[in-house]
């Protein structure tokens, strides 16, 4: 591979930015637009973050619908996923450029076998002498021959394999470091659909209650003992909360597709999820500790550290094309007019090269290296610190989270002993449905935020998981820990 094209960088891409932008758009109006994290994936070379809401579908669809259990889920996402089967086949670019690397520091043997046979036409050629044969042949001849080339000395080479190397390094941690990326897309989608039932159930909840309401208020309209405007305001309630239902049925619909399409699963095919997601408190771990954690084992943070080292081999491989060049070259055969009537022959020569006149072109190689490196460095310090904001935020956001479902979840009980309380009132005519009115509300309101802040919690402990590097390990944080 020549050494410019090796010298080529793949730019990075900051994937959570386009994640979250997707999850923000598929979830926006249901309370869920800010759940994922802004630091759920870091940096990542090659394939973009939308890759990983692709699939390659896989299976043939059953009539009758399957569970499907999140461990199922992830286990097919980490096969299907499109992401995982981009970086892949990264991995095996890399792998063939570090050979064709390679092959450039070792020998090159090839043989060859030639036949010939002539006849030459003199007088074509314009040898025209009387008395002189025109016609010369047919003769031929047999050559066995095999030739060896060999850089001995190419100190670029040397640095450009090097440099292959690291970049294959880099792939491969980038491979392992999409497995924890699907894992933490795989269960958000998860997470999402539960609470998209979890608000479906809800609201169907509160639209049999409405219905009660307005049956109670039409019965007591149609007894004279409420005014026509408590019925209006009970079909009011009713309606808004089908509209609500509806709403709520199609996000689910609509999130079990993006769920299918991240884990490989045909559209077609109906599906029932096993899984809930209860609430689990997470008990506190020492900040410091899972930095260090995290610097040691995320993979993405690995692979820019290698990436880093193939810069640093490539702007010395800049520098190393001022040196001189040491190569081989012979052959050795048998050659006669037959393999019966034959000699060996051979040939050997060594070369010695150095570039006298190429001053702007050295330069010019070593400065677009140099530059490259710069880059890799300041992006590495960059992830370095990343890797610990990522720590931080995620230990924020599962606290924040935490208190959010408590909280929320004593508004539910709280909303729905107003509610009952506002009932009974009306029952007794001793209000008008307004109040019930109002606590209906309160309560779709209750049920929404709890629902909102239980599906945050439980991504932000994902999230932690994956800012740990141990997002495979995902059942110790949904646990609680």
């Amino acid at each position: 591979m020549p050494a410019n094209h090796s010298r080529k960088k793949s730019g990075k891409l900051c994937a959570c930015t386009l994640l979250v932008a997707g999850f923000a758009i598929a979830t926006q109006g249901r309370g869920y637009a800010q759940a994922l994290p802004s630091q759920a994936l870091g940096q990542s070379s090659g394939p973009t973050a939308q890759s990983y809401q692709g699939s390659i579908a896989t299976g043939e669809v059953s009539p009758q619908p399957i569970d499907l259990t999140l461990d199922d889920a992830m286990q097919r996402g980490l096969k299907n996923n499109l992401g995982v089967i981009l970086n892949g086949t990264q991995v095996a670019g890399t792998r063939g450029q570090r050979l064709s690397e390679l092959q450039g520091l070792l020998p090159e043997v090839d043989f060859k076998a030639q036949e010939s046979v002539e006849q030459v036409d003199l007088a074509a050629e314009g040898l025209r002498i009387p008395g002189f044969p025109t016609i010369i042949g047919p003769f031929g001849f047999t050559d066995l021959r095999a030739s060896l080339t060999w850089s001995l000395v190419d100190v670029t080479s040397l640095r450009n394999y090097l440099a292959a190397r690291h970049s294959f390094t880099s792939a491969q941690l980038s491979a392992e470091d999409a497995r924890d990326m699907v894992v933490l897309t795989v269960g958000n989608a998860y997470l999402l659909v539960i609470a998209d039932q979890t608000r479906v159930s809800s609201e169907e909840a509160q639209v049999a209650t409405a219905k009660i309401s307005l049956n109670q208020a039409e019965a007591n309209h149609q007894a004279g003992t409420a005014p026509l405007l408590d019925e209006l305001r009970a079909r009011v309630d009713y309606q808004s909360l089908e509209q609500q239902l509806i709403v709520a049925q199609n996000g689910l619909e609509k999130d079990k597709l993006a769920l299918a399409r991240v884990i490989g699963l045909p559209l077609a095919q109906k599906f029932n999820l096993v899984d809930t997601a209860p609430y689990a408190a997470f008990d506190l771990i020492d900040v410091d500790a899972a930095i260090r954690d995290a610097h040691a084992n995320r993979k993405d943070l690995a692979a820019l550290i290698e990436q880093t080292k193939a810069s640093e081999e490539q702007r010395k491989s800049a520098t190393a094309d001022r040196l001189p060049k040491l190569a081989f070259a012979g052959d050795y055969g048998d050659i006669g007019v037959n393999v019966r009537h034959s000699h060996g022959t051979g040939d050997a020569q060594g070369t010695l090269s150095a570039p006298l006149f190429k001053e702007f072109g050295l330069r010019g190689e070593a400065q677009v290296a140099q530059s490259q490196l710069d880059t890799q460095k300041a992006q590495l310090s960059d992830m370095n610190a990343q890797v610990d904001a990522d720590v931080r935020d995620a230990l924020l956001d599962i606290a924040s989270a935490q208190r959010q479902v408590e909280v929320t979840r004593s508004s539910v009980d709280l909303s729905n002993e107003a509610l009952s309380e506002a009932q009974q009132r009306y029952a007794n005519g001793v209000s008008d449905n307004l109040a019930v009115s109002q606590a209906e509300q309160s309560v779709a309101q209750a049920n929404d935020q709890y629902v909102a802040s239980l599906y945050r919690h439980n991504v932000a402990k994902l999230s932690l998981a994956r800012a740990l590097g141990a997002a495979q390990n995902y059942k110790n944080y949904l646990g609680g820990k």
